[in-house]
């Protein structure tokens, strides 16, 4: 009995071992924490006193110390900021340094990422507590997940004219790849996609899993765009409760409607109104839902709110 129960035994530790090292592990893999909006997206700039002028100005929000190395301006929408630095090539024609994501849990966040193949390097801390890992998606853009600290964020001033940065979008070459990358990965879905003429889809916005802000897709451009161009593709959106409302403040600062600059319906039914920094990234007032029919597409998630 005594020589059964150790052959039962030895039996069982093989098949164990076996179980486990064909991948068979009673381990379930990281699940992916909560991704809960835009924290913060920023640029470049080789003219700071015109972001100044711009932002704490015209558009009326409150600045705040830079918290990311090599930062020179930081201005607050609500929780969240953009933030400028100094161009490293004032010759380049691409603004945008990083976008930021939020999450619950950036421990497990790096898990669940290093577990479905993509490479992540060491959590970093930031001046104001953060926690935060930065990737590149498939077409190299830089994207930052953040863990946020407990420092409180001051409330906005009555002055500002969006406490919603409710989009960012940058230049998409290969949507597949994205995709993978945004929706099968990280859980975003679509919220809208239209076109500028028919045949071609031009704009894809994806929501992220946790929240109503989305990130734009820039379709169908070339690959070498001017800086005109890609201060266009590369952009943010703040989010407004009504256009003429803002428009009156902006009004009222200084500023008129001129070129390009100017309130306008969208393709997916929602006032806008498009304002360039003096590197000619765009900032886009949008209202948060819209009066028309959208041209394309119904909508497929939940509008954002102030």
């Amino acid at each position: 009995n005594a020589m059964k129960r150790l052959c039962c035994f030895v039996t069982l530790a093989i098949c164990f071992v076996a179980f486990e090292f064909c991948g068979y592990s009673q381990t379930p893999p990281p699940e992916r924490p909560p991704i809960l909006g835009i924290d913060h997206v920023s640029f470049y700039t080789t003219a700071p006193d015109g972001v100044k002028t711009l932002y704490g100005g015209t558009l009326g929000l409150a600045s705040a110390s830079p918290v990311e190395l090599g930062g020179l301006l930081r201005y607050l929408v609500g929780k969240q900021w953009v933030g400028y630095s100094k161009a490293p090539n004032p010759d380049a024609i691409d603004r945008m340094d990083h976008v930021a994501f939020a999450t619950t849990n950036i421990v497990a966040l790096r898990q669940y990422l290093i577990a479905k193949g993509v490479t992540v390097p060491a959590i970093e801390n930031s001046a104001d507590h953060s926690l935060s890992i930065t990737v590149a998606d498939p077409e190299g853009h830089h994207i930052e997940f953040i863990e946020r600290g407990k420092v409180e964020v001051p409330a906005s001033p009555d002055s500002t004219v969006s406490r919603h940065m409710i989009h960012v979008g940058f230049l998409v070459h290969n949507r597949d790849a994205e995709d993978h990358f945004y929706r099968d990965l990280l859980g975003f879905h679509l919220y809208w996609h239209g076109v500028m003429q028919p045949g071609a889809t031009d704009w894809v916005a994806m929501q992220v899993p946790d929240c109503t802000d989305w990130l734009e897709y820039m379709l169908n451009h070339p690959d070498h765009a001017d800086l005109r161009l890609m201060g266009v593709l590369n952009h943010i959106s703040l989010g407004v409760a009504d256009m003429k409302k803002a428009q009156a403040t902006l009004e009222a600062r200084g500023w008129k409607p001129h070129g390009s600059e100017k309130a306008q319906m969208g393709k997916d039914g929602k006032w806008q109104l498009n304002l360039f920094d003096p590197d000619l990234t765009r900032i886009e007032l949008m209202e948060f839902k819209p009066v028309e029919k959208p041209c394309c597409a119904d909508f497929t998630g939940p509008h954002p709110s102030e």
